[in-house]
């Protein structure tokens, strides 16, 4: 069984991202999805970030919760992310998730994909 985050988070999700993300569900007709963050090979850097609706957990995963936001990540992303801060920017460029990463060593310009 997946684990819920109860005690201090791994990860740390902002306000701004905790309202967009509930804000999304609530604009999907299918109720119970959750943003699933994932790391993989890739990217310019390395490794790169992946966001995706998902509506399971599983066992490998880590539910978080804030702001009647649901964030889901699995066990190998999440050594990846560990400590990280998840925040919603809205700018002149665009609007998006930014990952702020203390394990990352380097990352590329955009931020999608970073190296340890």
């Amino acid at each position: 069984m997946a684990e819920t985050d109860t005690a201090a988070p791994a990860v740390n999700l902002s306000d701004r991202a905790a309202a967009r993300i509930a804000w999304l569900m609530t604009q999907e007709e299918h109720k119970g999805l959750m943003l699933r963050i994932s790391v993989s090979g890739g990217g310019c850097s390395g490794f790169q970030y992946g966001f995706a609706f998902d509506d399971t957990v599983g066992a490998e995963d880590r539910l978080f919760e804030r702001g009647g936001a649901k964030v889901v990540i699995d066990e190998t992303s999440l050594e990846l992310l560990a400590g990280a801060q998840i925040d919603y920017v809205e700018d002149l460029v665009g609007a998006s998730f930014q990952i702020k990463n203390p394990n990352a060593k380097s990352s590329c310009g955009c931020g999608n994909s970073f190296a340890v």
